[in-house]
This record gives C-alpha cells, structure tokens and sequence, in this order.
C-alpha cells in the first residue's frame, strides 16, 4: 500500500485538500492529513478542517508522496514551515514523487528550488514565477506533479493514484466517483 502525506495549514484551499484526500483513500492510498500548526485549521473559505496529526510527529516517516495544497495564505504558511521545506528536499533528493497545487508550486517549491529545469503548472496568476511554466491542468515531470488550482484537483488527485497504485485503479476511483477523463 502507498502511503501518502498531505499538508495543511491554515487557510489551505479547502476543494483541493478535501476533494485530493477523498480521492487517495478511495484509491487504497494510506493517507495521512497533518498540519503544520495546530490541529484545527480555518481553510481559505472559513471551512474548518481537522489534521490527523501534527507534521512534526511524522517528520521521521518515509512517504511514497508529499502533497501540498494551495489557497492563500496556507501556501504561504506551508512555505514558511522550515520542517515541511526539509521534509520536500529530502524526499526530492531521494527520488520520491512531491506534490503541489494551485499557488504552491510557486510559493512552496519555487523557493526551494524544486521547478528548476523542470515543467510545472501552478494557479495561472503564479506562472510568471514558475521558470518553466506549462498551461495544463496537471504537469508531471520526473518524480514532481504540479496542477493549477481547484478545478483541476480531481484530474491532479487521480494523476497521483495512476503513479502510485496503476492506471487500473485510477479508472476505477474515477468511474465509481462519476469523473470523466
């Protein structure tokens, strides 16, 4: 089984962290909702979302993907998580997939300098800050998948299940969940 973590704090995009966490664990994925501050968070539209755990009580584990959704300000307070920036490299470094949406590639990975000499795509406002900006709904280059925003979290949720539990099961959350693809 996958294991994956997704990020989150407060005002984190709630369509993106609620629709890409629904998806992953209807595909199997053993996923785990961790916030960089407290527990609870108030997400971007006043939604508020409850992490299974603190990131700093995972630090030491080892994920097949780390997942960062946007909304603003959450990207800006993921972006300012020096743990969460150490936790990206590190996985980077070893070769695993990293993930962001919406105005995280540019406020989280960019600084990071995670997008260099790679495709990406980001909230279309952000691609000036994105160095090789794609307008596509989701972009996958080597082991980092980027996507635009909201709109596109289904496409980007089902496009990290294809890579970690196969193209089968990426159909099949999509048929079970009504999506067209």
């Amino acid at each position: 089984m996958a294991n994956a973590l997704l990020v989150i704090a407060e005002g984190s995009e709630e369509m993106e962290t609620v629709i890409i966490y629904d998806l992953l664990v209807r595909g199997g994925i053993n996923l785990t909702l961790a916030s960089v501050s407290s527990l609870q968070i108030k997400a971007s539209r006043g939604l508020i979302l409850t992490a299974d755990c603190s990131l700093e009580s995972v630090k030491s584990q080892v994920f097949d993907i780390i997942i960062c959704p946007g909304g603003l300000p959450g990207a800006q307070h993921l972006q300012a998580s020096s743990l969460l920036s150490d936790m990206l490299c590190k996985q980077h470094k070893r070769g695993a997939f990293i993930a962001a949406i919406c105005a995280a590639p540019a406020v989280v990975f960019k600084p990071l300098g995670l997008l260099d000499n790679v495709n990406a795509t980001g909230f279309p406002s952000t691609a000036e800050r994105i160095p090789s900006y794609v307008d596509e709904a989701v972009v996958v280059d080597d082991q980092i998948i980027t996507s635009q925003g909201p709109g596109t979290s289904m496409a980007f949720a089902l496009k990290i299940i294809e890579l970690l539990m196969g193209e089968i099961m990426a159909k099949e959350v999509a048929a079970t969940a009504l999506i067209s693809r």
